[in-house]
């Protein structure tokens, strides 16, 4: 009898021992370039021992009383090992494994047939789906979140109706909260539509690759860091992901070469982390898809996404990431928040009312501003006085809390120590204008949101639950651009879409030859105008500031226009004929004409 308690005492003590150092590694921050990597070899390889050990004696252990969840949760903490490291670095291999052992646990029905009375494993199964549909969201495995989140939606039903004393709201907001991130995720909607990733194929352009590799600035700096940040009231997310920090993460990352084709965007390449743990796959008998990985790509930039953070914190993993910026790069900080206490993100402000005849007043705007943020700055001789800094501020913090909630313009200063690229999607980002000729060190690239927001129809357009149009412009072009002149998109219209499409590619092509044959480029754009993920920000914010030119109301139309300081050329002006040209082209295409007047602008 001694010698039958030996298998399961020794695989009962491999359970509790890489338990606790998960519970370590699990604990980390997911920003920090040296945060956790030493625990997670030592985790990883203690999860690896353990599931030897089981497969092993796999008989023995199951007459002793084995259950097959049980062997799911282990492979179920080997993906949270996974995911958590391609939060903290954000290489596309990791999330690819995570999704891995996730699909074998589902498919192999690891946690089926276990105590349905059981509570406790019940919530294990809960747990499993929630995190198997972050990682698919996050692949684009958009099949496989509509069949997870009808088992998870079932299972939450069956828990209902098996444990009636206990309480499944929160479970019952999950499902809601993933159904509704897929119904207006356009990945879901227009399951044809390009991705949000940067796609070599098809973000490329022919045109302007020769002038773009021997385009050569006095200073090249590399994008390697990224800070993301969205904070509104009733914002559209799942778990901790919003939708606009969703969107921003995309953009910031490679798609795989083929996969956009074959319609299974998992993610690629190998980014060159000190560890390969790849054959962690074979021990789960599963093999990554040749789709899923292209070794031929850059490495991601790496991201820290924050959910709802306090100033405290924001500053924190900004000072951190700061620090440990390798020399000749750049920082990306993406800031999403309102500029008022408890403001719900533009969904509740104006709406349009009653015909109009005139093009100017057919749009209503949302967001209105009580502040004050697009007046001058107030300056004393020329030059700008500290209140300047910390009049108007964006608000990270729940209702009714206090000034320590404010994030002011001031508080980025220090920041300015190193190369920046800061990016404010607010009705106060404005404000932030003063950090221009502010900086400490490096002149900032600034990208300002417009104050307020512009929709042919707003009564269509709940923004609380479709995201900030900046952002969706600086993310999906013309996914935005239908959006806000309400034409609907749809996969029955692949050839007005793929027209569509070449239209804006063959505009960004040009504008982005006309940039490296710029005289008058500044410094702080040409340094970054190498790196392909910045290069396709600044072109994209060209052309939304060229459209909501276009279509903005005289009166009071600063409001509703982005800024970006430095200046960019006047070649790439909303007026100039090349940037207005592509505007009207696209909008005669889609028979939306009668939403602009060019002669306006």
């Amino acid at each position: 009898m001694a010698e039958d308690d030996v298998v399961p005492k020794t695989f009962r003590a491999l359970v509790e021992g890489a338990d606790r150092k998960f519970a370590r590694v699990r604990d980390f921050p997911s920003y920090g370039r040296a945060q956790g990597q030493h625990y997670f070899h030592k985790v990883f390889k203690a999860y690896m021992r353990l599931w030897k050990y089981q497969q092993e004696n796999r008989a023995q252990l199951v007459k002793a009383g084995l259950n097959r969840w049980e062997i799911g949760e282990i492979a179920g903490r080997i993906g949270q090992l996974y995911f958590g490291q391609y939060m903290r670095t954000s290489e596309a291999r990791f999330l690819v494994e995570s999704y891995v052992f996730y699909e074998a646990i589902f498919k192999r029905k690891y946690f089926e047939g276990g105590e349905v009375k059981d509570l406790r494993v019940r919530f294990k199964e809960l747990r499993f789906y929630a995190r198997f549909l972050l990682v698919s969201l996050i692949l684009n495995r958009t099949e496989m979140v509509k069949v997870v989140v009808e088992e998870l939606r079932a299972l939450v039903d069956d828990c209902k109706a098996n444990f009636r004393e206990t309480n499944f709201k929160e479970w019952r907001l999950v499902v809601q909260e993933i159904l509704c991130f897929i119904n207006i995720d356009t990945t879901f909607t227009i399951p044809s539509s390009r991705p949000f990733r940067y796609c070599a194929i098809l973000d490329s352009h022919p045109n302007s690759v020769p002038y773009v590799s021997r385009f050569h600035a006095k200073k090249v700096l590399k994008f390697r860091d990224a800070v993301l940040m969205s904070y509104h009231r009733n914002e559209v997310k799942f778990a901790e992901l919003t939708l606009d920090a969703y969107r921003m993460l995309q953009c910031l990352e490679w798609e795989p070469s083929g996969s956009f084709y074959q319609k299974h965007p998992a993610e690629p390449k190998e980014n060159g982390v000190a560890a390969d743990y790849s054959a962690a796959s074979g021990l789960i008998d599963m093999n990554l898809a040749a789709d899923m990985t292209d070794p031929t790509l850059p490495p991601n930039p790496r991201k820290a996404i924050l959910y709802r953070p306090s100033v405290t914190h924001l500053i924190a993993v900004m000072a951190t990431v700061c620090e440990e910026l390798p020399p000749e790069s750049i920082m990306l900080v993406y800031l999403s928040a309102s500029g008022k206490p408890g403001h719900i993100n533009a969904s509740q402000v104006e709406t349009s009312g009653g015909s109009r005849r005139t093009r100017k007043s057919m749009f209503a705007s949302h967001n209105s501003l009580e502040q004050n943020c697009s007046a001058p700055e107030p300056h004393v001789n020329g030059v700008k006085e500290s209140s300047d800094y910390y009049d108007n501020y964006l608000w990270l913090g729940p209702k009714g809390s206090g000034g320590s909630s404010n994030l002011y313009p001031g508080d980025i200063i220090p920041f300015t120590r190193r190369p920046l690229f800061l990016i404010i999607d607010s009705d106060s980002s404005h404000a932030f204008k003063v950090l221009h000729g502010a900086e400490r060190g490096e002149t900032a690239a600034l990208l300002l949101s417009p104050l307020r927001q512009i929709f042919k129809d707003p009564s269509t357009v709940d923004i609380s639950k479709n995201g900030s149009q900046f952002t969706f412009f600086l993310t999906a072009p013309l996914q935005a651009f239908c959006q806000m002149v309400g034409f609907s998109l749809s996969d029955s219209d692949m050839e007005l879409l793929n027209v569509a499409e070449s239209i804006l590619s063959t505009a960004f092509s040009k504008w982005e030859v006309i940039l490296c044959k710029s005289p008058s480029l500044d410094l702080v754009w040409a340094q970054v105008l190498s790196d392909p993920f910045l290069r396709r920000l600044i072109v994209r914010f060209i052309f939304c500031r060229a459209v909501l030119s276009a279509i903005s109301p005289p009166e009071g139309s600063d409001q509703f226009l982005p800024l970006c300081l430095p200046q960019l050329p006047n070649s790439l002006s909303p007026k100039s004929d090349v940037v207005q040209s592509c505007v009207s082209e696209l909008a005669d295409h889609l028979k939306v004409s009668h939403c602009f007047d060019f002669a306006d602008t």
